[in-house]
């Protein structure tokens, strides 16, 4: 198989991917295209359909579709322009090869998790840790399958585990250099942030936002799960339980980026950076691996909206 992250300018491309999703439009002359993006476990490609001939055949956003197509450069990025394309038959293709899912070793990852839970001092932080990432033992299935983002970001398997551990290892040192930091408030916050995306966002191979996660949102939804374990442990604090799910509202540290409340507490505010660093760092990475540019520089990112380059230099 010829994996997208592996596809070079002026390369024709004979293969099947998963269409993740597909658009009908015009261009300026009003001549109907179809733009797509289509993906396998190595990443993801914008690709176009200029002449929706008799070789087009029907597909569907969620398909896995035979392309034949030629790959060219735009905007930096390469694209794949597809000539004829027809619905995939079963026995054609392996799922599994349609599945991005992380380099690292899940289960060695989360025995370092596990290293953090069993850390917590206060009863009852560490009892509420438990009853997630010990005892539910659903609940750890789907955690160390599910990505941590549609697009992005550890939008792979795994992603949700891999991001989760970056944030409790950078609070973790963030709590051990500052006195003020409460470090188990801290680390369970950074523990349960995004437990919601596991209900916002559906499954692979076709990962999307569920009608909950549009409706109601990952934040939320983590704060009800919270809600639920808490009922489990006896005597549970009032206090420490609202403090708690402020560290999951306020993690995105602004209303308008999606938090329902702004950090109050200098535990949000550390974790709201921690999440964005972990998150910022990872994109960045991403977009130097895939660029095909043999310079130092890059070229502009929409996301930094900055030019970026490569920080090699002569010595």
């Amino acid at each position: 198989m010829i994996y997208l992250a592996e596809v070079k300018e002026g390369e024709r491309i004979q293969e099947v991917y998963l269409c993740v999703t597909k658009q009908v439009l015009k261009t300026r002359a009003g001549k109907t295209y179809y733009s797509m993006t289509l993906q396998d476990k190595s990443g993801m490609i914008d690709a176009k359909i200029w002449d929706l001939t008799d070789a087009v055949g029907h597909f569907e956003a969620g398909d896995f579709i035979k392309i034949d197509g030629s790959v060219v450069s735009f905007q930096n990025a390469n694209q794949l322009n597809v000539r004829r394309v027809r619905r995939s038959e079963e026995g054609e293709y392996d799922p599994a090869n349609y599945i991005p899912t992380t380099k690292k070793n899940t289960e060695e990852m989360y025995q370092q998790f596990l290293g953090y839970v069993k850390s917590l001092k206060n009863p009852y932080v560490r009892g509420l840790a438990e009853e997630f990432f010990v005892k539910d033992i659903d609940f750890i299935k789907r955690f160390k399958k599910h990505t941590a983002a549609k697009t992005v970001h550890h939008n792979f398997q795994g992603g949700l585990l891999e991001h989760t551990l970056g944030i409790l290892r950078t609070c973790d040192f963030l709590a051990g250099q500052y006195e003020l930091l409460d470090r188990d408030v801290l680390m369970i916050g950074a523990m349960l942030h995004d437990i919601g995306k596991m209900q916002e966002l559906s499954d692979f191979p076709l990962v999307d936002y569920t009608d909950e996660g549009n409706l109601v949102g990952h934040i939320v939804i983590g704060v009800q799960w919270i809600n639920e374990k808490i009922k489990l442990i006896p005597g549970f604090p009032i206090d420490l339980a609202n403090i708690i799910r402020h560290m999951v509202l306020s993690h995105h540290g602004e209303l308008e980026y999606g938090s329902p409340k702004k950090p109050a507490i200098i535990e949000a505010v550390v974790l709201h950076y921690a999440d964005n660093i972990d998150a910022k760092i990872m994109t960045f990475q991403t977009l130097l691996e895939e660029s095909e540019q043999e310079d130092n520089w890059i070229g502009y990112s929409k996301l930094f909206d900055s030019m970026i380059r490569r920080t090699r230099y002569k010595k």
